[in-house]
């Protein structure tokens, strides 16, 4: 998407980043247009980012695409995402991913703070757990502020059936492997280590493994700051 300007490490300048807890539940996810910036400086031609929160519905990627294809003539917007989710589908997350990757984005774990006053827009920490840091492995550049959460965990789908008994139940299927190769050959192909996935595989898909800034580095998921 060459319409996008290019990105500039000023953007975030002035940006604060705290933690703020996290809703219980989450609505699949939706994207807007957050002007940034200092408006009594810019006015209307602040740059304006994307800012994408919620679980990634297997309707998610489409729905982005359609999202940048509505927005780009815009001549202030940035291909700069901040990006805050629980999780959701993994194929899901691997084609956004894809496509932040095919527009060039900027992928920011945060969120837009509920409390900045109308018009200069801030951001507060976020959280990317789950299968959207596979969404996240897709960006072209990934920032993980230290305020901000990236987890991982085995991943499983839920499945209805029937019991022996005859009632209704619900279990998780686990992967084969399949899923797993796939997704360490994309890992891999997006310049970050395959081995994140064997870590994610590794951990109960009873609780998530919040990554340490040891981790973040060693993997090469993403860098701090801008």
């Amino acid at each position: 998407m060459k319409a996008f300007r290019g990105l500039y490490a000023g953007l975030l300048l002035g940006v604060g980043f705290m933690l703020q807890p996290a809703a219980a539940h989450a609505e699949e996810m939706s994207f807007q247009l957050v002007s940034v910036g200092d408006p009594g400086r810019c006015g209307r031609n602040c740059p304006a980012v994307i800012a994408a929160e919620g679980e990634i519905a297997d309707s998610t990627p489409a729905q982005f695409l359609e999202f940048v294809r509505e927005n780009v003539g815009q001549a202030n917007l940035h291909a700069v995402i901040f990006l805050n989710s629980p999780g959701g589908k993994v194929a899901a997350s691997m084609e956004l991913g894809r496509a932040f990757r095919r527009i060039g984005a900027a992928v920011i774990v945060a969120q837009v703070d509920p409390n900045s006053p109308g018009g200069a827009r801030s951001f507060i920490g976020g959280r990317c757990l789950s299968a959207c840091v596979y969404a996240l492995i897709g960006a072209k550049k990934r920032v993980i502020p230290p305020e901000s959460l990236v987890g991982i965990h085995r991943m499983f789908a839920y499945v209805d059936g029937v019991d022996a008994r005859g009632d209704e139940e619900r279990y998780r299927l686990y992967d084969n492997g399949t899923m797993r190769a796939v997704l360490s050959h994309y890992t891999g192909m997006m310049g970050v280590s395959p081995a994140l996935i064997t870590m994610a595989e590794h951990i109960s898909s009873d609780r998530i493994h919040i990554l340490t800034r040891r981790e973040i580095a060693r993997y090469r998921l993403g860098s701090s700051r801008f």
